[in-house]
């Protein structure tokens, strides 16, 4: 690996997990497509499919790890919320990274495409506004989030992904739990789903270890960062960038697999 080569994968993870500790994902909704895309433009050899979505899987995990770090002590993680969405997610997840080893790269690809989609659409739902909700008085259907979060955990399993980029319009829109509070809790969320994610990945022999390795280092930079800012910002703007990140990637994903 030349030194070109690694500050390419440094900065797609870096940008990858500042995104992840701000918005509260894990980062692979933005990894995805850039490791896939990307490396070519330079003159590098393409990855593949499942190459993108293992090393997106390690990334996660640290992304997560970092962002949860930043968060610990915000006063805006619900661990009730986490107790049941996370446990949910983390045996989607390994059901969907061991399954993903049969599947062909156009339909790792195609799986892709479709949870950006629902994504997108869901983030451009109008709701009414809970912010001002505390932690404390947060309510939810805890069997419905135990659900949605299995089903969002088969697909982020096969991707790579923690599945923040689904979770977090679900905790929205859905569920109906304030943003700060969404955002906190969904990176610990995403940091469970990324374990059985990473763990299915690595043992179906589907990561590239040393840019990974490299996407570690990047990440446990850049996702407290991230997370510093997001405290930051005004949620409005938080939704906004994630909404136009999921449907540009799903733009330019589909794009790919229909050409």
């Amino acid at each position: 690996m030349d030194i070109a080569f690694i500050m390419t994968i440094f900065l797609i993870g870096f940008i990858g997990s500042y995104m992840s500790g701000m918005l509260g994902i894990g980062g692979a909704i933005i990894n995805y497509p850039l490791l896939l895309f990307v490396p070519p433009i330079f003159g590098f050899g393409a990855f593949s499919a499942h190459d993108v979505t293992g090393i997106s899987a390690v990334q996660v995990l640290f992304a997560s790890i970092g962002g949860v770090w930043s968060y610990r002590k915000s006063g805006h993680v619900n661990k009730t919320l986490i107790l049941y969405m996370g446990s949910s997610v983390l045996i989607g997840s390994m059901f969907g990274s061991f399954g993903s080893r049969a599947m062909s790269e156009n339909g790792v690809n195609i799986v892709y495409g479709v949870l950006a989609v629902v994504a997108a659409f869901m983030m451009v739902i109008p709701r009414k506004s809970m912010d001002v909700v505390t932690e404390e008085h947060v309510s939810f259907n805890k069997w419905l989030a135990a659900v949605l979060a299995f089903v969002v955990g088969l697909g982020a399993g096969i991707v790579g992904a923690g599945g923040g980029f689904l979770l977090v319009p679900i905790m929205l829109i859905v569920l109906r739990i304030p943003t700060r509070v969404t955002i906190a809790s969904s990176l610990a969320i995403t940091l469970i789903s990324s374990i059985g994610a990473t763990a299915g990945k690595i043992t179906t022999g589907q990561v590239a270890f040393y840019p990974a390795l490299i996407i570690i280092a990047a990440s446990l930079i850049a996702a407290p960062l991230g997370a510093m800012a997001g405290k930051k910002m005004n949620v409005k703007v938080l939704q906004a960038i994630l909404a136009l990140l999921i449907l540009a990637t799903a733009v330019k994903t589909w794009l790919q697999i229909m050409s």
